[in-house]
């Protein structure tokens, strides 16, 4: 179909731990970025020379992750240096953006075959290493209401009116299903281990019980009360307090990785030999008061289910960034989402969260589980940073 694009292939790293410890912390960003698209190349079997852009999302593009590490990984791979690269920034949903804008070209005509993702090694250039106004400059954080995403996480968890009980029981079934994902194989396709280094999401702790997630202390508690809170309540007025009920077990695990995805036209698919995964039938990115900043994610899917000419009853999969226990309750109940169809295979609470490479992520998994379940319609979507959100809708190919 003229027009149409779609998803080809991808291929990812498995996510290590944030930590100087961690499964990947010993390779700079670089090798990430290296790895992913030489795995897609061998697996598909595509000619480097045939791609015509390669677009990455990452949120901290500073130090190891700056100079553009698309272009970068062109030419240190050795591909021809006719194969431009360029980098997308919109925090936590850089990677979805990136495949949202990759597919855009070649929706337009611009482009035949794209490689598009993202990257984030989070124990090398950590969070905030930009050290942008928003995170620095006190007259802006207090204009914008710039507060931290776990703040963030509690006020809406504190608007619904969430209890503790509500969330540990998310966070526990999250990781049930992540470790039963991995045991069955469902990611064997998808993950590219690095030569002798890590081959599983290193974050999953099979076992978890609500019983344990119980006892941890709320995460974000002392931020508050060292002026997030009072920050927060004069931006909403409404509420009298922040209830402090994220832990660490019901918060977003950071995490390093990378993924990449081949979208191509339906042409170029049939030259390559290759069965579509998925189509990409549309996308949108949304904004937010950024005090609430991380319900960007599901406003991002009313809008490209909306102009994918569906609605939230005819999704199969859905695939949506745990950025905290209380957004992932919120959209299942705003939506109708059953436990059936959200986030099936575990999510960034039990997985990890590699900012940049998360919206790939989620991506290339929302296809490969429509392939899997035979559902028709997926949705993947991200809430990120300052009230940003994006989210891509795709339809599963016969």
């Amino acid at each position: 179909m003229s027009g149409d694009v779609y998803i080809l292939d991808s291929v990812r790293t498995p996510r290590g731990k944030a930590s100087p410890r961690g499964g990947l912390a010993g390779l700079p960003a670089r090798a990430l970025v290296e790895h992913v698209p030489a795995a897609l190349v061998a697996r598909t079997g595509v000619d480097p020379a045939r791609v015509d852009d390669v677009v990455l999302g990452c949120a901290g593009q500073v130090d190891e992750q700056g100079a553009n590490p698309a272009r970068t990984a062109v030419l240190t791979l050795g591909w021809p240096d006719s194969v431009p690269g360029q980098m997308i920034n919109r925090f936590c949903a850089s990677g979805i953006d990136a495949v949202a804008s990759a597919a855009a070209l070649v929706r337009a005509g611009q482009a035949d075959l794209v490689i598009a993702g993202g990257v984030e090694s989070s124990s090398r250039v950590p969070m905030f290493a930009d050290r942008g106004p928003l995170w620095t400059d006190a007259a802006v954080i207090e204009r914008v209401g710039g507060v931290h995403m776990g703040i963030a996480a509690d006020v809406v968890a504190t608007e619904e009116g969430y209890d503790r009980a509500e969330l540990d029981a998310y966070g526990a079934h999250t990781q049930e299903r992540a470790a039963r994902a991995w045991a069955q194989g469902r990611f064997a396709d998808a993950v590219a281990a690095l030569p002798g280094g890590l081959a599983h999401d290193e974050h999953v702790r099979p076992g978890t019980r609500v019983e344990e997630l119980a006892k941890l202390e709320p995460a974000f508690a002392e931020l508050g009360a060292s002026g997030q809170d009072a920050l927060a309540l004069r931006h909403l007025p409404h509420l009298r307090e922040v209830r402090h009920l994220h832990t660490r077990g019901t918060s977003p695990s950071v995490a390093d990785g990378a993924c990449v995805l081949l979208l191509g036209t339906l042409g170029w698919a049939e030259r390559l030999g290759l069965s579509p995964v998925a189509r990409v039938v549309s996308s949108a990115s949304a904004g937010v008061d950024p005090v609430r900043m991380l319900t960007a994610g599901q406003r991002a899917v009313g809008k490209a289910l909306a102009r994918a000419g569906i609605g939230p009853g005819d999704v199969d999969v859905v695939e949506f960034a745990e950025a905290f226990a209380a957004l992932c309750l919120k959209i299942r109940r705003e939506l109708g989402f059953g436990d059936d169809r959200f986030n099936v295979n575990g999510g960034t609470i039990a997985m990890g969260h590699a900012f940049g490479a998360t919206g790939a992520i989620l991506t290339g998994a929302c296809a490969n589980e429509l392939a899997r379940s035979g559902g028709r319609f997926g949705v993947a979507a991200v809430s990120g940073a300052a009230g940003l959100g994006t989210a891509v809708v795709l339809e599963r190919m016969p």
